[in-house]
């Protein structure tokens, strides 16, 4: 079947982002006024289990235009699952990738950035410690933000991707290790302002009818398992296709909480949008891209059966085909099945069999939620 792209009648802006823990979702930064950023330009930076990647980019009218980026596979939470704590290895690789980022910062003249760290930071008892030695060596200071804050700002990245004719919305953002997944109701919002009314949630949750009506959070959950924190669960089954089931229905075993899990929903009118490297890696895959395009799997359509196609032929590689499959990469392969486990759970469970690619997240989210607070974006009001 041949992959679908967004209608003509969906389109909207493809490019949309200090307190050291747990910062409030709700808090606003108080806008900066052009001398306070004479370069106008924004830096964001996520710090996973598995990566470290940031963004640096210019407002461009309703979008942003990115001008550097960075992207390192540190796998700080090596380990995590076991101990509770960050290894001196894997903080050791993660402040040489954050020393890369701070001279980019500095080379550009950045004068709006957000540094944020997620689930391995959360979780780790050294985490303190590991923030005040990330300040000390590079001078840079990450913040810890809730699961809330990055599962609103994945959804605020995806806004671009909604469907005009989309009334119930499901967005998975499957990280190394949590996996966030945000239900929105769009019923009563007209269909050409849907993706705005989302991109309104970078301030919060709470619905703001101040523009008229709102997306309204039907439910959110963090489930505590990512691509690096599922694998860990099962290293000791050795069955390559029997670990893959139990990951699956593992994961799905951990959705029992979340309130629309056996909701009565529609197919029509229903979408679910996947942002993450597994996301991305399996629509590169069905593509058969040796080389990553983003242009390509950013809002690519994939129907159940695709995927499921391309987790078969994942399976029939085995963990030797996948090491060197350089649609997977080398930095993926030893995750690409656990993410997939967790992509064909949430293709199982909800009544749809169409799942939109987004090559977006947490950093596209956290620009857009910098620039928004400044009042930079154009095409307002957000």
């Amino acid at each position: 079947m041949t992959p679908e792209r967004p209608a003509g009648e969906d389109a909207f802006p493809r490019s949309v982002e200090s307190q050291e823990l747990n910062a409030n979702p709700d808090t606003v930064e108080p806008a900066l006024t052009p001398s306070q950023n004479p370069e106008g330009l924004y830096a964001a930076l996520d710090l996973g289990t598995n990566s470290c990647r940031m963004l640096i980019a210019r407002p461009q009218g309703s979008q942003f235009r990115v001008i550097d980026s960075f992207s390192k596979t540190v796998q700080l939470g090596v380990g995590l699952e076991a101990s509770g704590r960050l290894s001196r290895a894997s903080m050791g690789r993660t402040v040489q990738a954050l020393r890369i980022c701070r001279k980019k910062l500095d080379k550009h003249g950045v004068g709006r950035m957000r540094l944020v760290a997620t689930e391995a930071c959360r979780r780790a008892r050294n985490a303190r410690d590991f923030i005040r030695n990330v300040r000390r060596e590079t001078g840079l200071q990450l913040e810890i933000i809730a699961p809330e804050e990055e599962a609103r700002l994945a959804v605020v990245s995806c806004a671009p991707l909604v469907s005009s004719r989309t009334e119930q919305l499901l967005v998975v953002d499957i990280g190394g290790g949590s996996t966030e997944l945000v239900w929105l109701d769009l019923s009563e919002v007209p269909g050409p302002e849907r993706a705005r009314a989302i991109m309104r949630l970078h301030a919060g949750f709470k619905p703001d009818r101040r523009f008229g009506p709102a997306a309204r959070v039907v439910d959110w959950i963090s489930v505590p398992l990512g691509v690096a924190t599922l694998k860990d669960q099962f290293t000791d089954v050795e069955d390559d296709a029997a670990r893959f089931a139990l990951m699956s229905w593992f994961f799905e075993e951990n959705l029992a909480d979340f309130s629309p899990y056996n909701a009565d929903t529609p197919r029509e009118g229903f979408q679910i949008i996947g942002t993450s490297g597994t996301v991305t890696t399996v629509a590169a895959s069905f593509l058969g891209l040796r080389r990553y395009d983003r242009n390509k799997v950013d809002g690519l359509r994939m129907t159940s059966d695709q995927i499921d196609q391309v987790i078969r032929d994942y399976l029939v590689l085995g963990p030797e085909g996948r090491r060197t499959d350089p649609r997977i990469g080398r930095d993926r392969h030893s995750l690409i099945m656990s993410g997939a486990a967790i992509l064909q759970a949430l293709m199982r469970v909800w009544p749809t069999d169409r799942l939109s690619v987004a090559d977006r997240g947490l950093r596209e989210g956290l620009l857009y939620a910098q620039m928004c607070s400044d009042g930079v974006l154009k095409d307002g009001p957000y």
